[in-house]
Parts: structure tokens; C-alpha cells; sequence
């Protein structure tokens, strides 16, 4: 007999909420998806798949599909302040060994009552219905997440001192399919305790676009190569997202056999890894996996879940 699930999704949460009910729904499993954001966020960085991810993606049948978008970068090249060429990394399109910086496929981009006999949802509309589980996959900031944490565990999100901004910039004749990289040294932002300006950094990723982008160009104008180009570019994109880099780290991944994180909301490796859609689409397979393989004892398929995903995780 088949399931009744509820996935909380988030626009960024990337792929792991609608491949686990792909799975689920082969398995006969009931799924609903409720997404909190009113559109799909076409802002943000590229999306890479790797590794493992790729074979998930193989035995969905999704790969041709990918092959058909894929975005134009040969490589990366390291430039000077001058725009000359340091160094470069190829893509790796043999098919064997390990991915390059540059990925073959790369693509661009309520309230609970949760008990033993199942999980109550009340929505924000009013309406309240009863699940026999929630997938919390909404998302480095879940509020699942949030919801299941004990409350003396530690916070899960790891901070690393890092924001990226990403917007869209005419082409111009001197662009190619390689990707360029411009190290700046004399651009420093030093985060001190106690320090005013921590709390103006802190809540970038909350200002409005115009303040995030008066903060990436008061810092970055007249810094060299094409920077001045890139922030000209900035003021006139409708395509603009501005994120702090951050990674979760939670031993809890479940409460009550009745409610399991998947993702980025219980294990966010973060942007600069490479591997956020990956490490999703495996979770999502391998949730899957242990829920149909363990349709009558839910803390035991989200106990296995846990097992052999783990280690996974920890690697990325």
C-alpha cells in the first residue's frame, strides 16, 4: 500500500524536493509538493551535476535532456588585473575520471503536528490536512529544519565568511566559452568582534537589490580588469542574487519516523563545492530507495537514509 507524503519545498532548494517524488511516484507513493515561493528563482549560480549525481540523473532518463542545455564553458582561466592569462583549466568531456572546476554537465538554474500515527499540516490558507510524513526540503534555511531540532543542539549552519553575487552582463566580442577568474588582494572585508560593520554584512543577503548592489559596487568599483564593466552590468540586470555561503551541519536528519530532511535543509555543502544538485539528487534517490523498501516502519527507512547517505555527505 502505498503512501501519502508532503514535501515543504523553497525556491532554493534546488532539485532534491521534485526528485524524490519522481521516485516515489514509481513506487506508487501519493506526493504532494507545496512550494512556498510564487515562481521558480531563474537567479543564482549555474547549476553543476557530478559524480554520482550524474548516474541518478542517467536512470531518470534525464541526461540527454541536460546534454540538450548545457552551458558553453570550456574551462576556467585565472586573469591578471590586465586581463592576461595565468593559468587555465580544461573541462573534463572524456567521460572518465573526475570532473574539472568546470563540469560536463552544468545547466543554469506551515505549522505541523507531527505523531506516530502521522503528520497534521495546517496552511497558511486555512485548510489542514493529515499526511502519513513531511519532507522538509525547503532549503539551507528549512524551517522544518528549525522545527525538529532539539533545542539544546548546536546551530547547524556553519558560516564561512563568505557572499557571492551573480547577475547577467551583455556578451561582449572579447568574451569566449572560457570562464574567467579575477583574484583582487586589495579587496578586503575584515569581520571583527564587536564590529558595526558585522551586522551591515550579516544582513546583506536580506537588504533590498538596491542596497546588496551599492555594497558589491562601493567595494569593487575601479578594482581592475573588467570589474568596472561587471558592475555597470549590475545596475541595469533584472537577473540579480546575492547570497551568503554557508554550510549545515546537523546530526538530526529525522524526528518521530515521521518527518525527514533532504538537501540542502540537513546537509548544505555549500556553492563553492559544486556538489549542492549532486549531493540532492543522491539524497533524493536514496531516500526513496528506503522509504519504499521500508513502507511500514518509516523511522527504520529514515534510520537507513541516514546510514548510507552519511557517509556521502560528509565526503562532499
Amino acid at each position: 500500500m502505498g503512501l501519502k507524503l508532503l514535501q515543504s519545498s523553497w525556491q532554493d532548494s534546488k532539485s532534491s524536493g521534485p526528485a524524490l517524488a519522481y521516485w516515489l511516484a514509481r513506487s506508487a507513493h501519493q506526493v504532494a509538493i507545496v512550494e512556498r515561493s510564487p515562481a521558480l528563482r531563474t537567479t543564482g549560480a549555474q547549476t553543476d551535476i557530478r559524480a554520482q549525481g550524474i548516474q541518478v540523473l542517467q536512470r531518470m532518463g534525464l541526461l540527454d535532456i541536460i546534454r540538450r542545455k548545457l552551458v558553453d564553458e570550456a574551462g576556467v582561466a585565472l586573469v591578471d588585473s590586465q586581463g592576461n592569462i595565468k593559468a587555465t583549466v580544461l573541462a573534463n568531456r572524456s567521460g572518465r575520471g573526475a570532473q574539472s572546476l568546470t563540469s560536463e554537465y552544468e545547466i543554469m538554474r506551515g505549522d505541523l503536528d507531527a505523531n506516530n500515527q502521522g503528520v497534521t499540516v495546517h496552511f497558511s490558507d486555512g485548510q489542514t490536512r493529515r499526511y502519513d510524513m513531511l519532507v522538509g526540503a525547503d532549503g539551507q534555511g528549512s524551517r522544518i529544519r528549525k522545527a525538529i531540532l532539539p533545542s539544546h543542539t548546536d546551530d547547524p549552519i556553519k558560516r564561512l565568511g563568505l557572499y557571492l553575487a551573480y547577475w547577467f552582463v551583455p556578451r561582449a566580442a572579447t568574451d569566449t566559452n572560457i570562464r574567467k577568474v579575477y583574484h583582487i588582494p586589495s579587496v578586503i572585508i575584515i569581520l571583527r568582534n564587536d564590529d558595526r560593520s558585522n551586522d551591515q554584512i550579516r544582513s546583506l543577503t536580506r537588504a533590498s537589490t538596491e542596497t546588496q548592489q551599492d555594497f558589491w559596487s562601493q567595494r569593487f568599483r575601479g578594482a581592475g580588469w573588467q570589474t568596472d564593466r561587471l558592475l555597470d552590468g549590475m545596475a541595469k540586470t533584472d537577473n540579480f542574487y546575492c547570497q551568503e555561503v554557508i554550510q549545515i551541519h546537523t546530526d538530526t536528519w529525522s524526528q518521530g519516523g515521521r518527518v525527514v530532511l533532504l538537501g540542502d535543509a540537513a546537509y548544505c555543502p555549500s556553492p563553492i563545492t559544486g556538489m549542492g544538485t549532486t549531493g540532492a539528487f543522491v539524497g533524493a534517490y536514496v531516500l526513496a530507495g528506503e522509504i519504499t523498501r521500508h513502507n511500514q516502519n518509516l523511522a527504520r527507512a529514515f534510520a537507513e537514509y541516514d546510514r548510507t547517505l552519511r557517509p556521502f555527505v560528509d565526503e562532499i
